[in-house]
């Protein structure tokens, strides 16, 4: 028998040991059409080098300023060197954390910190925010704004922080500023960064910030900044969402009696694996679901009490929650979508509903009694009795 020579290579989770299985197995499964686009689970399986590459530095800028050098912040700051996009000194650093900052610099000695924001900012072609979204403040933006005489007029702003609109940096000066919503797989290179920016960033220079953002993973540009805070919920807060399911399926057998080490394995296993799979057939995943669910079957019942659970609603509604949060915390209308509060009308807009004559939803007449102040001596009552058809 003729084996298909082709392979999909597969890396265990815990030993980096590879598998392979034959591609005919897994283009069978996708034989009544895919729903979504199949991708290469080799390339995405395959690890990244340890050692050092040296890559095409077109896209190098001439100085990157980091404010900001937590875990996200050096995600992309050390690929960024061991690739050679960016040369360690040409690379500025500012963090509050001293400690932190030693631990950058010891790493890669060659590179510059600065202990003001004058420092940091002057002749950066390229500025990554990565500070906690508390620490954007209007003194922070004005300090900013104030280093614009000393900055190039092509810098670009770039910010790596959950929940601040583009809107919120435009006090800083810069004319053009890109947000981004990374997860936290990033931190090895494995995560999902949805990006936006302003209309001032040419092709070229958005090809630059692709790679930078290229260093945590995936990219994926939109030109809508709601789909940031929409990505947020889909991608941004997933992970959280990932390990909580990882959480109770690993808890749930030893709670059955099976070793710890062991349930954690076939559960790491088990989700990468079934991701890996929905990538390589392309099917939708209601389609691999029913695929594995057998009538009157373990699964089913499995699925039953999932089901009878609320399971959707719930993954559905954390979601909502998570971007209305996102709006919230940008400053925009964030009561929107199922759970919504209901928007109360005001007294003004009842009196205003019951007086208008065009409303035709109205069946009730509205009686108003104007009683005129009688003159002194005057005894003769008057009352006048006006009638709106509401």
């Amino acid at each position: 028998m003729m084996m298909n020579p082709r392979v999909v290579v597969l890396v265990s989770a815990r030993t980096g040991a590879l598998r392979s299985t034959s591609s005919r197995c897994m283009s069978s499964l996708a034989s009544s059409g895919t729903f979504f686009p199949k991708t290469n689970t080799d390339a995405l399986l395959r690890k990244k080098s340890s050692t050092t590459t040296t890559v095409s530095n077109d896209a190098a800028f001439d100085k990157i300023a980091f404010l900001g050098v937590g875990n996200m912040a050096q995600a992309i700051l050390n690929p960024l060197i061991s690739t050679g996009l960016q040369p360690a000194d040409q690379i500025t650093l500012m963090d509050a954390n001293p400690s932190t900052l030693q631990q950058v610099t010891e790493q890669h000695p060659t590179i510059q910190t600065a202990d003001s924001i004058a420092s940091l900012l002057q002749d950066a072609d390229l500025v990554v925010c990565a500070i906690k979204p508390q620490n954007i403040t209007p003194t922070l933006l004005q300090e900013i704004q104030s280093t614009a005489p000393n900055r190039p007029d092509h810098a670009t702003f770039l910010s790596v922080i959950a929940g601040v609109p583009i809107d919120t940096y435009v006090p800083t000066g810069y004319d053009k500023i890109v947000r981004s919503m990374p997860n936290t797989p990033a931190m090895i290179g494995r995560g999902m960064t949805v990006w936006c920016s302003t209309n001032s960033l040419t092709a070229t220079e958005r090809k630059q910030i692709e790679s930078v953002l290229q260093c945590l993973g995936e990219t994926m540009y939109v030109d809508d900044e709601r789909q940031i805070d929409m990505s947020t919920a889909i991608s941004g807060s997933a992970p959280a969402y990932v390990f909580m399911l990882m959480e109770d399926m690993i808890e749930a057998g030893v709670h059955m009696g099976y070793p710890r080490d062991k349930a954690t394995k076939l559960v790491y296993q088990t989700l990468l694996g079934s991701t890996l799979y929905a990538m390589e057939t392309g099917e939708h995943p209601a389609i691999l679901r029913n695929n594995v669910t057998s009538p009157n079957g373990t699964t089913a019942s499995a699925i039953y009490e999932l089901e009878n659970g609320g399971f959707r609603t719930a993954v559905k509604d954390a979601m909502w929650g998570c971007y209305r949060r996102s709006l919230e915390m940008g400053g925009h209308e964030s009561n929107v979508g199922p759970g919504r509060a209901p928007v109360l009308p005001t007294e003004e807009r009842i009196l205003e509903q019951l007086l208008d004559p065009a409303n035709p939803n109205t069946d009730y007449m509205l009686t108003i009694e104007k009683k005129p102040q009688q003159k002194q001596g005057d005894t003769t009552s008057s009352n006048e009795e006006e009638r709106w058809a509401a």
